[in-house]
């Protein structure tokens, strides 16, 4: 994922939060490497989804991606799981969790 991306995928995933419910996948298995502004991208669209109450996940990273992302301490704001199935519970787990909130 290259820098001249960045703006594009913030307007993908912010017009995301338009949505009812507002909860995306993003699925990384095609992503080999990533530029440090997507990557700060990354953290910025993560906490602005649970501001508004929405679950942003990211699956299948790979290990050079995880690394990276480490490297910057981007890694531990993300909401990181190995397969969209674990995605896709946190974030029917995070559901339940807002409505009992």
């Amino acid at each position: 994922m290259t820098a001249n991306m960045t703006e594009d995928l913030r307007k993908i995933l912010l017009n995301y939060l338009k949505e009812t419910p507002a909860n995306v996948i993003i699925n990384f298995r095609q992503v080999n490497e990533m530029e440090l502004e997507i990557a700060k991208l990354l953290a910025v669209i993560q906490q602005r989804f649970y501001d508004e109450n929405h679950s942003l996940v990211y699956c299948h990273l790979k290990p050079e991606v995880a690394d990276f992302l480490d490297s910057i301490d981007v890694l531990e704001i993300l909401n990181v799981t190995p397969t969209e199935s674990e995605a896709s519970d946190i974030v029917q787990m995070e559901e339940i969790e807002r409505e009992y909130l």
